[in-house]
């Protein structure tokens, strides 16, 4: 029963993020879309120019200069109108921002169910349960080796965020032929690993 409800929890927190997520990705709403993607540029761009220190302690002191600046000018503008609205921020002041036992617990279990499914994937392929996984991994891992020796790791990571906030409206304005060019790519790629089972001695016969 406990297990049922664990799993049920993990459903509803994993339907919350994937639908925010689509809801971004979609651009459903543009105004949070742009200033997510915005600021995921504006930080990788950083990155890319400065060390991660520089690059927290430029982002804290924008920040601090925002804040004690609006602060100044609305302690001068109550002193000038002789008025007393108390602290700019008080609104900020007083939010509740502390993580719940359940929230932390909630958050806990999700990564611990998606770090043990990792795991159990990573030895099923290391320990080549299935040949034709293991294979199909050992020449992903293989190609990678050139794409990380052509881009670092920030150009990679840039490149996956243009992609995740662009490749998915023009999936959907171009629906029709993507998935028509992505259906020969599949056929492709099974009659290619159809051969491979083929010449491998109860490759195919595991596989089934």
């Amino acid at each position: 029963m406990q297990a049922t409800a664990d799993s049920t929890k993990m459903d509803c927190v994993w339907s919350n993020w994937k639908s925010q997520a689509i809801d971004l990705l979609y651009w459903r709403d543009i105004k949070q879309t742009g200033i997510v993607f915005g600021s995921f540029l504006l930080l990788l761009f950083s990155l890319t120019q400065f060390s991660v220190v520089s690059v927290v302690a430029y982002l804290a002191l924008a920040a601090l200069s925002a804040t004690i600046s609006f602060r100044i000018y609305k302690s001068v503008l109550q002193a000038v109108q002789k008025t007393d609205e108390g602290h700019p921020f008080k609104a900020y002041l007083e939010l509740e921002i502390t993580l719940s036992q359940e929230q932390i617990q909630k958050y806990t279990d999700c990564l611990q169910f998606y770090v043990n499914n990792t795991l159990k994937e990573l030895r099923r392929l290391f320990l080549v349960q299935d040949l034709v996984d293991s294979l199909k991994f050992a020449v992903l891992m293989w190609l990678l080796t050139y794409v990380g020796a052509l881009f670092n790791g920030l150009t990679l990571l840039l490149m996956a965020v243009v992609s995740m906030f662009t490749l998915p409206v023009v999936y959907v304005k171009h629906q029709a032929q993507v998935d028509q060019y992505l259906g020969l790519v599949r056929t492709h790629i099974n009659a290619v690993v159809a051969k491979i089972q083929a010449k491998i001695p109860g490759a195919k016969r595991h596989a089934e």
